[in-house]
């Protein structure tokens, strides 16, 4: 039997009208709009999607969006006094600098000059503490919208073994440190593999809950897989598959694909995510909660 889906695109838009609605009701009581600064440094084009699709999703929900779209030769003085200005703007409520960034831009350094109250999604090392100490100000957002997914669906994480695949401090250890959490979506047993993992196919066949972001096309396949297994995709990647069209002609198509060869694990797990239509569009709803929280805690109206 085939296992259900976890429909990270339908739950997002659930939480979306949730949070157009707790907008409306703060700007209605604070007098204040929930401001993101969006920053984009150079012309990657899967940068340049992600940053419009951040753009309207703000536009939805009420929140009021800033973008700052910079050349490529862009210092890094020049960014760092752009950070400086947005720190100290108090209509500013959140500020993302969009990866990667251009050559020659140390990344955690720009990353850890953002104001940590201000830092919605999470990277700067006070918020990382602050997470690892169970008491988090902001929830990185991938592995929030993970949580949330999991808790929509009633999926129990209490005494269940998770492994995550994947030790990137944007998904895999911050998602680790959530499954860890006391309370409702944590108090797991928690494995993070990684490239150097022994025997990997062996351990993740022990977990009750699969997480896997390690950026390999299909990586994880059925045999991996304990049945009934949860088993959740945050891969994003983009192969050439060669099809027969109408006409009985082979061509070569772009595909995109998880880290989950979602065909045959499907026929194993219980409950799995499609790629599209999973993880993703749960990320920028989580983006989207942590700036209106971070307006409220600004803003002294935090719940």
């Amino acid at each position: 039997m085939s296992a259900q889906i976890l429909d990270g695109k339908g739950t997002a838009e659930q939480i979306r009208e949730e949070i157009k609605n707790d907008v409306a009701s703060f700007v209605e009581e604070v007098g204040v709009q929930p401001t993101l600064a969006v920053v984009l440094v150079g012309d990657d084009p899967a940068s340049q999607v992600y940053v419009r699709n951040k753009e309207n999703a703000c536009a939805k929900v009420g929140v009021r969006s800033l973008m700052y779209r910079l050349p490529k030769e862009t210092k890094s003085y020049e960014l760092c006094d752009l950070i400086a200005k947005l720190n100290a703007d108090a209509s500013v409520h959140g500020i993302l600098v969009q990866l990667p960034l251009p050559q020659g831009i140390d990344e955690k350094r720009i990353l850890d000059l953002i104001d940590p109250k201000k830092d919605v999604d999470a990277f700067h090392p006070e918020n990382v503490g602050l997470l690892s100490q169970g008491r988090p100000r902001f929830l990185p957002c991938t592995p929030y919208g993970i949580q949330r997914l999991l808790a929509r669906y009633n999926i129990e994480t209490k005494g269940k073994r998770v492994v995550v695949i994947g030790r990137s401090d944007i998904v895999g250890k911050p998602m680790g440190l959530l499954f860890l959490q006391k309370g409702p979506g944590g108090d797991a047993t928690v494995t993070v593999c990684h490239s150097r993992t022994a025997n990997l196919p062996e351990v993740v066949r022990e977990a009750d809950i699969v997480v896997a972001a390690i950026g390999k096309a299909e990586f994880v396949t059925a045999d991996m897989i304990k049945p009934g297994a949860i088993v959740v995709d945050v891969g994003m990647n983009r192969v050439q598959r060669e099809v027969v069209d109408e006409n009985g002609e082979k061509k070569t198509v772009g595909k995109l694909v998880g880290d989950v060869d979602f065909e045959s694990v499907k026929e194993v797990a219980s409950w799995i995510t499609p790629v599209p239509g999973g993880v993703g569009p749960l990320t920028v709803t989580m983006l989207l909660l942590n700036t209106l929280n971070a307006a409220r805690l600004q803003t002294g109206a935090a719940r």
